[in-house]
């Protein structure tokens, strides 16, 4: 079984630690449950117990499902992440547009199902993508499930901080795009409440991306009578383990070590040397908000608009510039190192020679007639080269012109002259290459090679352009060329033309979407601004699998098919090598 993906729905954390307002019964990975913090805890926790908790009723068992189970006849159920508290997640796979996809699992007489039901489908109507989106939510068969993305290129915060703190550059792109994407949902009237560590992921672009949104917390019936406050205080918590890789808290959380007990809450500077000042009050004006404020008594934030608009007022932090790598010194050589040459332990090695001194430089009349004359014929050899080489240089011109044609000499012919015929590769088959899980139409691929230029596959009409980022990646198709072939060329036909269309064609490991294209070797790219792309490599990329992948495209007027805007169709793809 291949290693777990960390894009996996946050469903069971390390750490049963209760940092945020909300209360409720947590489960930790092992799958026990923690009971309910009490109002005489510590005096600490006196502010996080003030909201009232709710018992909640026994849960009905998790569903008894297995691998290889579909839902609706088209979710096949590949590995359970976490069985807890009544209900299951797992890896699955959309075999209808062949991608991965994550599933939750409940009864449908769980306590908690409609609530479930209703978190999803208010989740999915956002539509932001800075969210992993919800896909699909459906009560059937005595069950609930709720489908959401699957990213395969994402890694959680907790993985990252396993490993250390975060860059002050990386740190402050967290808390940037988490308070602005948290700020924008509770706009809509969504809240999070249980934005952990593990809710968190980032992209291989650097993009962060949050999952769970009100679904995690609905799975665990967690409430809050301030969401905002208890979204702002984990975005603080999230900061403060950023800086630190500390839990801001005395309990040890998400792998996390927590802060030394009796101390209360340090500023990050004060934890660990060379975080940067102006986040440091961030985190404490995030966290330090039931009346205590920050180093600098700055007011406290109790929203994710608040906590925004202070990040943005913020000094910018940029990138660390890339560390300058010295060549490594110049080590004298020669034929003897290693074994060669060298002899044989043990046996008797003479003494070294002495090196003769070079002979003096020739002195007198007849050194400078020597010197002279070899100087004359040096120039008169480097003039002769020089027009033999001109010579030949305006006749191979010439040649060029009388012809018409440019005669390439392929590396593997001798110098014959001979060029290597390209033969065709035809295509088997072929499928829609979406890894953000929003194909554009995947019924349709098969017209780009049956052979009739009539018939495409289009996408749809995109507002702004004509680079698709950082809406959208690309869009693409993988060809399937029915065994390991020697790219070498390709021809791609075009519905649109104009300024301008961008293609780039990788060689990928199968017609799967979940493979990320950072995975994939780049063979060539090209744009152009009419209706044939074509293409030829630097050299022959052995592959089964071509993506075809459009990263830019023209502006293009109303058709009988959709509306004006930045689009492109393919008609004919054809490979050759």
């Amino acid at each position: 079984m291949a290693e777990r993906s960390t894009a996996a729905v946050d469903v069971a954390d390390n750490s049963g630690d209760k940092p945020l307002a909300a209360k409720a019964d947590k489960a930790t990975a092992d799958g026990t449950v923690e009971p309910q913090e009490t109002a005489d805890t510590t005096a600490g926790e006196d502010a996080q117990d003030e909201e009232s908790e709710k018992k909640p009723t026994e849960p009905a068992a998790a569903p008894d499902l297995h691998s290889g189970h579909k839902l609706a006849r088209r979710y096949r159920l590949e590995e359970c992440v976490t069985r807890l508290d009544g209900f299951s997640s797992w890896r699955a796979v959309d075999e209808k547009l062949r991608r991965a996809v994550g599933v939750h699992l409940l009864p449908a007489d769980h306590a908690r199902a409609r609530a479930v039901l209703a978190a999803a489908r208010s989740s999915a109507l956002l539509g932001d993508p800075r969210f992993v989106q919800v896909l699909d939510a459906v009560e059937e068969n005595d069950l609930v499930y709720v489908v959401h993305e699957w990213l395969p290129d994402a890694t959680e915060i907790t993985a990252l901080l396993a490993s250390g703190p975060l860059e002050a550059h990386d740190a402050y792109q967290l808390v940037s795009q988490v308070s602005q994407a948290m700020a924008a949902a509770h706009r809509e009237g969504l809240s999070h409440l249980r934005l952990t560590p593990s809710a968190v992921l980032r992209t291989s672009s650097g993009q962060y991306r949050i999952r769970g949104l009100a679904v995690n917390a609905a799975l665990r019936g967690i409430t809050s009578d301030t969401p905002q406050r208890t979204d702002t205080e984990a975005i603080g918590a999230l900061l403060y383990a950023a800086l630190t890789q500390r839990w801001p808290y005395e309990t040890d959380a998400y792998g996390l070590s927590g802060l030394p007990k009796g101390v209360g809450l340090i500023p990050p500077d004060q934890v660990r040397a060379g975080v940067n000042r102006g986040l440091s009050e961030i985190a404490m004006r995030a966290l330090a908000n039931d009346g205590a404020t920050a180093s600098r008594q700055e007011p406290p934030c109790t929203t994710p608009d608040e906590l925004a608009k202070a990040v943005a007022a913020m000094p910018r932090i940029r990138p660390p510039e890339p560390a300058y790598t010295p060549p490594p010194e110049y080590q004298r050589t020669n034929y003897q190192q290693g074994t060669y040459g060298r002899p044989a332990t043990g046996a008797r090695v003479a003494p070294a020679q002495p090196v003769a001194a070079p002979p003096p430089p020739l002195q007198g009349r007849t050194g400078k007639v020597l010197k002279w004359s070899v100087s004359a014929l040096l120039i008169a050899a480097l003039g002769l080269g020089s027009w033999q080489l001109a010579d030949r240089l305006l006749d191979r011109d010439k040649g060029s012109s009388d012809t018409g044609t440019n005669q390439t000499n392929n590396g593997n012919n001798n110098g014959t002259g001979e060029q290597k015929t390209l033969q065709p590769l035809p295509v088997k088959d072929a499928a829609e290459y979406s890894p953000d899980g929003k194909p554009q139409h995947p019924a349709d691929v098969g017209n780009t090679y049956d052979g009739d230029s009539s018939t495409y596959w289009r996408t749809y009409s995109f507002k702004d352009g004509p680079q698709l980022a950082p809406f959208k990646q690309g869009v693409g198709i993988v060809y399937d060329l029915g065994s390991a072939k020697d790219v070498s060329a390709a021809s791609i036909g075009l519905r649109y033309s104009g300024n301008e269309t961008a293609i780039s064609l990788y060689a990928a490991g199968s017609l799967s979407s979940s493979a990320s294209l950072t995975s994939m070797k780049k063979i060539t790219s090209t744009t152009t601004e009419g209706t044939t792309a074509r293409f030829k490599a630097a050299k022959p990329v052995n592959t089964r699998y071509v993506l075809v992948w459009i990263t830019a495209m023209p502006d293009s007027p109303r058709d009988q098919y959709s509306d004006a805007g930045y689009k492109q169709a393919i008609t004919d793809v054809k490979f050759s090598g």
